[in-house]
């Protein structure tokens, strides 16, 4: 009878040391894709924004909504983010050429729309907090 007990006891702790091999996610599945991809187009214009990056998407929605901020303060912005993210793709001994690796072509003098601009600026903010860099003019 005392081995039965013993060989229950010892089955019961060896499955008990078992179970703690699986790994539990504290990210929600919908927080962890591969890509994010947002695509905006206007062939009126002739132009389009491909934002590929990992968790931007998800970011996005945790941001102020469309229509919080005037186009206006979006093209400020845009333009002086550009314009800083540019001057770093030039100094690649200055700046991580992985990071850096295409200038951004923005017209200050094109009408891209609300959309283009708020993606636009959005990106540039996630660029920064995800990345740890710090444009002149920060994020507001």
């Amino acid at each position: 009878m005392r081995n039965i007990i013993f060989i229950i006891v010892l089955s019961i702790a060896i499955y008990s040391c078992g179970s703690g091999n699986q790994t539990i996610s504290s990210t929600p599945p919908s927080q962890t894709n591969t890509n994010d991809t947002i695509r905006i187009a206007n062939e009126d214009l002739e132009y389009e924004i491909i934002i590929v990056e990992q968790g931007f998407d998800s970011w996005l929605v945790s941001q102020p909504p469309r229509g919080f901020y005037g186009q206006t303060k979006l093209e400020s912005k845009n333009r002086q983010f550009v314009t800083e993210y540019n001057s770093r793709v030039l100094q690649p001994n200055r700046f991580p050429p992985g990071l850096y690796s295409e200038q951004i072509n923005y017209d200050p003098g094109t009408d891209y729309g609300y959309e283009v601009n708020y993606l636009l600026y959005n990106y540039l903010v996630y660029f920064q907090e995800k990345y740890n860099q710090k444009f002149i003019g920060g994020r507001n």
